[in-house]
């Protein structure tokens, strides 16, 4: 296994970034599900979309960034990510809160390749509380 140094990670396309803090998002939502006892398979994709939308990712960054939780560089990754182009944008949601939720996932792909595996899970639950709150 090849292992990315620091200064690979920064040089990856913001997309890729998103790409991966999508699935570190996901894996985590669906273990918090879990062990939370919601178990019922019909209902555990419901439930995940509450905290993996573009909408939810959107309101929690802008949430972070009102309250200076968010590092210079981890706003700098969240930039990068919201003006990367995709050129695709889903049906549900407007272009914007798209690129805001491409930012946000683009902080945790970070954290996660560069191993700030700690930062990327005090997100992840700063996210699950902000959404369980019900904001």
């Amino acid at each position: 296994m090849s292992k990315l140094r620091l200064e690979d990670v920064k040089q990856l396309n913001a997309l890729a970034l998103a790409y991966m803090g999508d699935a570190v998002l996901e894996q985590r939502v669906r273990e918090h599900l879990l062990l939370a006892g919601r178990v019922k398979p019909n209902t555990l994709h419901k439930e995940a979309t509450k905290y993996v939308s573009a909408k939810a990712q959107s309101a929690i960054v802008h949430q972070m960034m009102t309250e200076n939780f968010l590092t210079e560089e981890e706003l700098a990754v969240f930039r990068r990510g919201r003006n990367a182009k995709s050129g695709t944008v889903p049906k549900n949601t407007d272009v914007q809160t798209y690129r805001n939720s491409s930012g946000f996932e683009a902080i945790l792909g970070f954290l996660f390749l560069t191993k700030e595996i700690a930062r990327a899970e005090e997100i992840i639950e700063y996210a699950i509380e902000f959404i369980e709150k019900g904001v």
